[in-house]
């Protein structure tokens, strides 16, 4: 089958003949175009790195940000559209935000990947929606210690002692 979408990409509800989803297709693309994102489970703590690709000499410096604290205890690095980035990272201190007001206690970060990547993949199930053309490493220390879940724009999270995304992934892994 062609690799190009030939009217299989208008829709995330789409599936090609072959079973690809292009929408999700791209928006992974657009991940891989972007700056690299680093993030490394120590055994004290986490460490999230990201390469800000400057798009144009008149941007101040601070601007377009790529890590964002979501509680006390957890941190977030975005690589892809930056303003898809920070729609995630809302609804990421939202939950944070609602979990911590109805059980007392800060949101385990395994819990926070799960509703972030219940979040993205929702954006994956509806045809008026597109899916987010983001990935995010998300980082947090809570009762098991510290921990790294990625979130790919598809929807799934994993967990990593290591992880990168983005447009130098392969030399950060090595």
């Amino acid at each position: 089958m062609s690799s190009i979408g030939t009217g299989y990409d208008l829709s995330v509800t789409t599936f090609s003949p072959d079973g690809r989803v292009f929408q999700i297709e791209y928006a992974a693309k657009a991940v891989d175009n972007s700056g690299t994102v680093i993030g490394i489970k120590c055994k004290d703590g986490i460490v999230l790195g990201v390469e800000k690709l400057i798009a144009s000499k008149m941007m101040l410096p601070g601007s377009n940000r790529r890590i964002h604290s979501v509680h006390r205890h957890s941190g977030m690095a975005v690589a892809g559209l930056a303003a898809d980035g920070r729609q995630i990272v809302a609804r990421a201190k939202s939950e944070a935000t609602n979990y911590e007001s109805v059980y007392g206690e800060p949101i385990p970060v395994k819990e926070l990947a799960e509703r972030v990547a219940s979040y993205v993949h929702l954006c994956t199930l509806y045809w008026w929606l597109r899916p987010f053309g983001c990935g995010v490493i998300l980082g947090g220390y809570d009762r098991e210690g510290p921990q790294l879940y990625m979130v790919e724009p598809s929807g799934i999270s994993y967990r990593y002692f290591g992880a990168a995304i983005g447009k130098g992934k392969q030399a950060a892994k090595t």
